[in-house]
C-alpha cells in the first residue's frame, strides 16, 4: 500500500526536514506485521514528494492475531490489507512519522507550525461509505477532496462500483494536522482495526485529534468508528470531547440502534446521514436497549453501528439512495398498528425511544409506553423524547419504566398492542417460554408485533463478520425456524399470526429482517 505526500513550497526539499526523513536515502522500518519504506520520487526546489511505502507480509499478520481472534479461516492470509490502506498503513504512519506528528522540528520550527500547500494521494482506500463519506470527513478539515470509487472490474461496469477509492487530498495545511488527520480518519474510512483495542486508545484518539476533533460535525461518528464502537472506550471518549468542545456529552452520545457490525455493521442514517441523527446505526447495537457492558439482557445493546452504507449488504442501483433497515422497520410497524387500529401500544425493549418517538407522533395512540430492562436506555430515551419539555398533552399519553421481559409484571397489560423490534434474539433460548408466557399468556395484548434478523440474508452483508449480526445476539433463525416458534406461540398462547418481509425480500434469501403480527382469538383454547 502506497501513501505520497507533496508539497510545492519553496524550497521544497524542506519537506525532508518536516519529516525527518533524508530526501537522498531510502528507509526502512520494520513493523510487526511487515515492512515501511520512506523514499523520494522527486525532490527539488520547486516539488517534492515523500512516498510511505507499506509491505504487508500475510503470515506474519496472521501469526500476530491473538488466540481469541475470531477469524480462523484462510481470508487471514488472502484478504485486500497488503494493497488498500488501512489500520496497518495508519499505524506504520504513526511509528515512521513520529516526531513529525508531533509538530516538532528544530531546525524548521516555523515551518513546521504553518500551514503548508500539501497534496496527499492514496491510490486504494477501503471506504464503507463511499466517496460522499470520504468528503464529509475531510472537508471540515481545509482539504480539497477529491475522491473516485473504483469500479469492482472495469471490464464489467454492471457490477457497479468495490468500496475502495482513490483519494487525493490538496490544501494548506500544517503537515503534524495532516498526518494525525491520516491517523484517524484512515481506519474510521475503514471501519476496522488489525489490532486489539486497549484503554490507552482513547489517549491516542484525543492526542492525535487535538485542535480538530471537537470541532468536527462528525466528531461522534469518528469517535465510534475508531474505537471499534466499544461501548466503554466510546462512552470515555465522548466525555473527554464534550470537556474539550462546546458539547454536552449526552449531545455526542449517539442513539441506541443495532445493524450488524460490519449494517446495513449500516448492513450499525446511513453514514452519510448527519452525526446523531436517527437512524444512525451498520453490524452495531440492539436497535432496542443499551445495556452496561458484560450485561445480556431483553432488549439489551451495544454501541450503535452508523448505518447502510455503499459497500456494505445488498448493492442498491447507481444514484438509488438506500432507506436505512432500522428506518424501514420502524416504519413497517407503525403501519401495522395504523392497520390493526391500535389506540394504546407498549414498546417492550425501547431501548433509545426511536420507535417511541414515532409513535407519539401518530395522534391516533392515546397511550403509548415505553419498558427497557436497562435504566441507561430510560434516560437515554428521555433525553431522545425531550420529555423535561415536552407538551403536557403529548406527556400525559407516554409511560416509561424498568422491567424486565422474563418476569411478570401487571404494568405490561392493558394495551391493545405489544411491540418487540429486535429484541427476542438476545434472550438465552432457555428463557424464551418465560418471555412467551409474560407476553402471551400474562399480558395478552390484542395484538404482538414482533421483528428479529433473518439470518438467511446474513450472506448478503459482503463485511459480516462472523455468523451473527451482532456479538450479543444468543440466535438468528432461519424463516422456516422463526415460522416453527410463531407457529408454537399461537398453538400454546391461542393466538393467528400473519409472517411479513422487512426489507427487500430477496428472492434467494428472503427478507433482511422478519416481521410476525399475532392476533389475539376470541377465546384461548
Amino acid at each position: 500500500m502506497l501513501l505520497t505526500i507533496t508539497t510545492t513550497l519553496r524550497p521544497a526539499t524542506d519537506l525532508g526536514y518536516l519529516l525527518h526523513k533524508h530526501p537522498g536515502r531510502v528507509q526502512e522500518f520494520g513493523q510487526s506485521f511487515g515492512t515501511a519504506r520512506v523514499f523520494y520520487p522527486e525532490a527539488d526546489g520547486d516539488r517534492c514528494t515523500a512516498a510511505l511505502l507499506l509491505e504487508v507480509d500475510p503470515v506474519r499478520l496472521a501469526r500476530s492475531r491473538g488466540s481469541s481472534s475470531p477469524d480462523f479461516s484462510l481470508s487471514q492470509y488472502v484478504n485486500d490489507r497488503p494493497y488498500a490502506a488501512s489500520s496497518l498503513l495508519a499505524s506504520a504512519l504513526a511509528d515512521v512519522f513520529r516526531t513529525a506528528r508531533t509538530g516538532r522540528c528544530a531546525s524548521r520550527q516555523d515551518l513546521a507550525d504553518s500551514a503548508i500547500p500539501l497534496e496527499i494521494t492514496l491510490p486504494a482506500l477501503p471506504c464503507r461509505g463511499g466517496a460522499d463519506l470520504a468528503h464529509r470527513l475531510f472537508a471540515p478539515l481545509g482539504w480539497e477532496v477529491g475522491a473516485e470509487a473504483m469500479p469492482l472490474d472495469p471490464g464489467f461496469p454492471e457490477w457497479g462500483d468495490s468500496r475502495y477509492v482513490w483519494l487525493a487530498l490538496r490544501g494548506n495545511v500544517r503537515l503534524a494536522d495532516a498526518l494525525n488527520h491520516l491517523y484517524v480518519l484512515l481506519p474510521v474510512l475503514d471501519d476496522a482495526k488489525h489490532y486489539w483495542l486497549a484503554g490507552d486508545e482513547v489517549d491516542k484518539l484525543v492526542r492525535a485529534g487535538e485542535g480538530w476533533l471537537a470541532g468536527h460535525p462528525d466528531k461522534g461518528l469518528i469517535t465510534r468508528r475508531y474505537l471499534g464502537r466499544r461501548w466503554a472506550l466510546t462512552r470515555t471518549a465522548f466525555a473527554r470531547l464534550a470537556e474539550i468542545g462546546d458539547d454536552v456529552e449526552e449531545s455526542l452520545d449517539p442513539p441506541v440502534e443495532e445493524e450488524p457490525g460490519v449494517e446495513t455493521p449500516a448492513p450499525a442514517a446511513p453514514d452519510g446521514a448527519p452525526d446523531g441523527g436517527a437512524g444512525q446505526a451498520e453490524p452495531g447495537v440492539p436497535e432496542h436497549g443499551v445495556s452496561e457492558p458484560g450485561s445480556h439482557t431483553p432488549g439489551a445493546a451495544t454501541l450503535p453501528d452508523d448505518g447502510p452504507v455503499s459497500g456494505d449488504g445488498p448493492r442498491e442501483a447507481p444514484g438509488e439512495a438506500r432507506v436505512p433497515l432500522n428506518t424501514l422497520r420502524r416504519d413497517a410497524v407503525a403501519a401495522v398498528l395504523t392497520e390493526i387500529g391500535a389506540r394504546s401500544v407498549i414498546d417492550l425493549g425501547c431501548g433509545s425511544g426511536q420507535l417511541l418517538g414515532v409513535l407519539l407522533r401518530d395522534s391516533a395512540l392515546t397511550r403509548v409506553a415505553g419498558m427497557d430492562v436497562s435504566a441507561r436506555a430510560l434516560v437515554l430515551a428521555g433525553r431522545r423524547l425531550r420529555t423535561d419539555r415536552m407538551p403536557e398533552a403529548v406527556r400525559a399519553r407516554l409511560t416509561l419504566f424498568q422491567g424486565s421481559l422474563t418476569y411478570t409484571d401487571a404494568r405490561l397489560a392493558g394495551y391493545d398492542a405489544a411491540v418487540l423490534m429486535e429484541v427476542v434474539e438476545h434472550v438465552d433460548p432457555p428463557r424464551l417460554p418465560a418471555l412467551e408466557r409474560v407476553v402471551f399468556g400474562t399480558a395478552r395484548p390484542s395484538h404482538v408485533i414482533v421483528t428479529t434478523p433473518n439470518v438467511e440474508h446474513n450472506v448478503r452483508y459482503e463485511f459480516l463478520a462472523g455468523d451473527r449480526r451482532h456479538p450479543d445476539h444468543r440466535f438468528e433463525w432461519t424463516r422456516a425456524e422463526f415460522a416453527r416458534w410463531v407457529e408454537g406461540v399461537c398453538a400454546v398462547y391461542g393466538y393467528t399470526a400473519d409472517l411479513r418481509p422487512v426489507g427487500e425480500d430477496d428472492p434467494e434469501v428472503g427478507p433482511p429482517t422478519q416481521m410476525a403480527v399475532f392476533g389475539r382469538r376470541e377465546e384461548r383454547p
